[in-house]
């Protein structure tokens, strides 16, 4: 991404619509920032005019770039390959997403996780189960990285391997909730924060609710853990049905208030969700190629760790019968067996990775130990 694209998200008063057309008329952000006012009339009306060609004595195209490059943040547009493809198809889709890590990968399913930020005992248990489950399985968590289900669940997932990408209500170059300081790092390093947001904007509060059509957006799937009847909850389940998505709540006891938006949801027609292995189960009908992809990561997960096991028997193979072609009937010392071990074949071993594999032939019966430290073998 170039410092003049970078310049044209940053124009004030421009919406996404203005900025795409724009890049579309004049292929570039450096075109856009050259173009003359005759040809800009096209697009823009003269007050939006007067506010691009006031932001270029304002903002300072080489420092500002430098900023994003120092902070390892990147961004991409809606107009690049980049862009991820499940928000191109929501209403309204940001302009530019900037983010730290990566952003998701298309070919695996991803699942929305919200609830409550006041979860109960029971709500951190199925967001932790759920969380530890899709990261298991090579499905990939998103979530606004908020402190309560959210946050659970996201570390739930990286924790058993997996990936979750958080999308922030503020700059991607700040962590909020600061509580969550260590959750966004690891997002940072497997998966991914994303934020529509330029650097250094605040978490306002009218900035969540546009924030989470991006999380549903981004997600093939939704679950509901827990939700008050009115909650920021329920507008981000507005928004995912707006798109199309399949939503999931979890079940709750009446008597609960904090089940109270998850039972509405279902009375309304929501996808009961009672278990993480049943949403497995559900998702390879409603994505399947998506769900064939994880399989076909799964196996080529086992076929590597088969692969390193046979590499790692073949080594101690190869170690132990060094070990015999050096050993005698006569017993020798752990740091001669060392040396020639070195000296006949190049094999540099440690002593106790040496003890460790000698107590093992011991045991097989290939190995005697004549005291402590000394070795012979037992047969020809």
């Amino acid at each position: 991404m170039d410092k003049y694209t970078y310049w044209l998200d940053n124009v004030p008063q421009l919406g996404a619509d203005a900025k795409k057309c724009l890049l579309e008329a004049f292929h570039t952000g450096e075109g856009v920032y050259g173009a003359k006012e005759k040809y800009l009339k096209f697009i823009l009306d003269e007050k939006k005019i007067a506010v691009l060609q006031n932001s270029k004595t304002v903002w300072n195209l080489t420092e500002k770039y430098a900023e994003l490059q120092e902070k390892e943040i990147r961004m991409v547009t809606i107009m690049d390959d980049e862009y991820p493809v499940n928000l191109c198809n929501i209403p309204d889709p940001p302009f530019c997403l900037y983010y730290r890590g990566k952003l998701p990968d298309e070919r695996c399913p991803g699942v929305a996780i919200i609830g409550a930020r006041q979860c109960s005992e029971y709500g951190r248990y199925v967001a932790q189960e759920l969380g530890k489950c899709l990261g298991k399985n090579h499905i990939q968590v998103i979530s606004g990285m908020a402190a309560g289900i959210d946050g659970i669940s996201q570390s739930a997932a990286l924790e058993s391997g997996g990936t979750s990408f958080g999308v922030l209500g503020c700059g991607v170059d700040i962590c909020y909730p600061k509580s969550n300081n260590v959750l966004y790092d690891s997002l940072v390093k497997s998966g991914g924060v994303i934020s529509a947001y330029p650097l250094g904007t605040q978490p306002l509060r009218q900035l969540f609710p546009p924030r989470n059509r991006i999380v549903s957006g981004l997600a093939d799937i939704l679950v509901v853990i827990e939700a008050r009847q009115k909650s920021g909850t329920s507008i981000t389940v507005e928004m995912a049905l707006e798109q199309g998505k399949d939503i999931y709540a979890v079940p709750g006891r009446v008597t609960d208030r904090l089940s109270d938006g998850c039972n509405k949801m279902l009375r309304e027609g929501s996808y009961v969700f009672l278990s993480p292995q049943d949403l497995l189960q559900e998702m390879q009908q409603l994505l399947p190629e998506k769900m064939a992809y994880v399989q076909h990561l799964k196996q080529k997960e086992l076929f590597t760790e088969e692969k390193s096991d046979r590499e790692e028997k073949v080594a101690v193979d190869k170690e132990r019968e060094s070990i015999l072609a050096v050993l005698d009937f006569y017993p020798q010392s752990i740091d001669l067996i060392m040396e020639r071990l070195y000296k006949e074949f190049g094999l540099r071993i440690s002593v106790s990775r040496l003890n460790t594999l000698l107590i093992q032939m011991c045991i097989l019966d290939d190995v005697k130990q004549e005291g402590t430290g000394w070795f012979s073998k037992t047969s020809l």
